[in-house]
C-alpha cells in the first residue's frame, strides 16, 4: 500500500477534534454503483478492500483513507461517430440539414441511449491524514486528482479548510544550489535523477536518470545557466523520492533500511500485514513532511 506520489495539503491544527467523528461522516458518503444514466460515481471505500466495512484505518493520529470512483467509458469519438451516422440518415430522409439546437438534442438523446451500455472503469485513490502534524498527503502526482480527493473529503466532513502547501522560498533556486555545492539539510542526500531547464520560455530541458549528479556533464549544464526543476533525494537512507518545484513528491520509495522490520516479522492475517505497513509508512511520511516543512518553509494554514 506504499504510496508512489505525495501531494501535500495543510489544515489548521484546530481541526484535530473534528477527526474523532470522521468515520461517522464517511459512512454517509460511500461509493455507490454508477447509475445507468450517470457518467460517474464518487465515494469512500475501505482501504482494506471492497468487502470490508470500515471506511478508514487509523494508527495513532494518522488515518488512511481511500476514495473510490466508477466512470462510464463513453469516448467523444464514439458519440460523434454515432451522431454523424444519425444525422446522415435524417438528412437523407428529410432532404435538409438539422439546425444547431436539433443537433444538440439529438446528441444528448444518443448519449442517454448509449450510457447504460458503456463499460464501467473503477479506480481508487488513497491519502494519509496526519492530525498531529496537520497535513494530508494524497497519492497523486496530478494537482487535479489531489484536489478532487480533498474536495470529496470536504463534502463528507461539511467543512475541511485544507490548502496545498506553499513554500516561502524558491524551490528551484534551493535545489539548484544543492547541485552547485551548497550543503543539503541534515538527513538529505542526493539521488541519481534530476531535471534541468533553461530559465527562458521555451528553453532547453535536460533529464538525467541513473546519473551521478555531481558529474561534470551536470555541472556544465548548471554553468550554462540551467536550473533544477526536479531532483532525486534520499532521506536518512530510508526513503527515496523526486522533489519537484511544484512541491509534488514523485517516485516515492521506502528503502531496505525502512522495510527490513516488516520482512522479519510474521503476521497471521492480511489486516495485520497492512496495519504494520501503514504504521511504518505513516511514521516515515511524518518525518519526511517535517524535513520538507523546515527546509522549504511551508506556510501555516489559517
Amino acid at each position: 500500500m506504499f504510496f508512489r506520489n505525495l501531494s501535500f495539503f495543510r489544515f489548521p491544527s484546530t481541526l484535530k477534534p473534528v477527526f474523532e467523528t470522521l468515520d461517522d461522516r464517511l459512512i454517509e458518503h460511500p461509493l455507490k454503483p454508477v447509475g445507468p444514466l450517470e457518467l460517474g460515481s464518487r465515494g469512500f471505500v475501505s482501504p482494506f478492500g471492497r468487502d470490508e466495512p470500515a471506511l478508514s484505518h487509523r494508527i495513532g493520529e494518522c488515518t488512511w483513507l481511500t476514495l473510490g470512483r466508477e466512470d462510464r467509458l463513453l469516448p467523444g469519438a464514439v458519440v460523434n461517430e454515432a451522431l454523424a451516422r444519425k444525422l446522415a440518415e435524417i438528412e437523407a430522409k428529410q432532404g435538409r440539414k438539422l439546425g444547431g439546437k436539433a443537433r444538440k438534442q439529438l446528441k444528448d438523446d444518443l448519449i442517454h441511449e448509449m450510457l447504460p451500455k458503456a463499460f464501467i472503469k473503477g479506480s481508487r485513490l488513497s491519502a494519509s491524514l496526519d492530525a498531529k502534524h496537520s497535513f494530508i498527503a494524497v497519492d497523486a502526482s496530478s494537482k487535479k486528482s489531489a484536489e478532487s480527493f480533498v474536495s470529496e473529503l470536504r463534502h463528507a466532513m461539511g467543512s475541511f479548510p485544507a490548502v496545498p502547501v506553499n513554500a516561502e522560498v524558491s524551490v528551484r533556486a534551493l535545489m539548484t544550489g544543492w547541485l552547485t555545492g551548497q550543503p543539503l539539510p541534515e538527513g538529505l542526500t542526493l539521488g541519481d535523477e534530476c531535471e534541468l531547464k533553461d530559465p527562458v520560455d521555451g528553453g532547453a530541458v535536460v533529464k538525467a536518470q541513473r546519473q551521478e549528479l555531481t558529474a561534470e556533464e551536470i555541472t556544465k549544464h548548471l554553468d550554462n545557466g540551467k536550473q533544477v526543476t526536479k531532483l532525486a533525494l534520499v532521506l536518512d537512507d530510508h526513503v527515496s523520492f523526486v522533489l519537484g518545484e511544484d512541491l509534488i513528491i514523485r517516485k516515492l520509495k521506502l528503502l531496505d533500511g525502512a522495510v527490513d522490520s516488516l520482512e522479519n516479522t510474521e503476521r497471521d492475517s492480511l489486516h495485520a500485514e497492512l496495519d504494520a505497513r501503514y504504521a511504518l509508512f505513516s511514521a516515515q511520511l511524518a518525518t519526511l513532511f517535517t524535513v520538507l516543512e523546515k527546509t522549504l518553509k511551508f506556510s501555516r494554514a489559517e
